[in-house]
């Protein structure tokens, strides 16, 4: 059976990726940051499936909790053959003029650094170089690294925009290493991340700008993500998925 990690897996797209890998035959890690109990509930809901899934919580920020992330992986299931690199935050929406340092450096910390100390660890893990099997790394960007996002979410944008660079880069750098490493970009998907920037309908009032008229939904997020981590796109590695509605 081959493993999965998952960051940022007790909601939204990544939970829905935990559920639909898990049915998929994958065992999961699901991570979470915080919220244990729904992390737990995701976890509960793949075993009642018959699957495997197991929490663990770090942040994926700080660099002790991601060691201790694939530590806890290594232990429960061996060495991961995929990483979703899913956990993000955002803030509240305001101009750049607005945005103090401190936010700035909790948002690259989060939706940057995290996600490039997360893939490190897996490429140690997975590539043969090391001693691995190879493997898969697929990367959650947004399309708001293409469109800036201004006047609301600047910083996430550019955070998103450095994802696409480490997607291109890496890709590159172990496609000989029998890894892959691919990206998505979701649009406007129903997720609970936009309570966190104090709208919570933004999707609906945004919806009519989009050339299908209406939201996405995590579920179809997680279907590329799945697409991305199986060998069914095989000789796919440093491409973008944008799963945006047309947008």
């Amino acid at each position: 059976m081959k493993t999965m990690i998952i960051t940022g897996a007790s909601r939204g797209i990544g939970a829905a990726t935990a559920l639909l890998a898990a049915a998929n035959g994958f065992a999961v890690i699901v991570n979470y940051r915080q919220n244990e109990a729904a992390a737990a509930a995701v976890a509960r809901h793949i075993r009642a499936a018959g699957g495997q899934a197991e929490t663990v919580q770090a942040d994926v920020s700080r660099e002790d909790d991601v060691l201790r992330l694939f530590a806890e992986t290594d232990r429960l299931f061996g060495r991961p053959d995929v990483l979703v690199n899913n956990a993000g935050i955002l803030e509240r929406q305001m101009r750049l003029e607005d945005m103090d340092v401190l936010r700035l450096n909790r948002i690259f910390a989060a939706n940057i650094t995290g996600q490039f100390i997360c893939a490190r660890e897996a490429v140690k893990r997975m590539s043969l170089k090391h001693g691995g099997r190879g493997g898969n790394i697929v990367n959650v960007s947004s399309v708001a690294a293409r469109t800036g996002s201004p006047n609301e979410y600047l910083d996430y944008a550019a955070s998103k925009a450095a994802i696409d660079a480490l997607t291109i880069g890496l890709s590159k750098e172990v496609a000989g290493e029998g890894i892959r490493v691919n990206a998505v970009r979701p649009g406007f998907i129903y997720t609970d991340i936009h309570a966190d920037g104090g709208e919570a309908g933004r999707v609906d009032r945004l919806k009519d700008s989009i050339p299908m008229r209406r939201g996405g939904r995590a579920e179809e997020v997680a279907e590329a993500i799945l697409w991305l981590s199986t060998d069914r796109s095989s000789y796919s590695t440093g491409i973008f998925v944008d799963v945006s509605g047309g947008r």
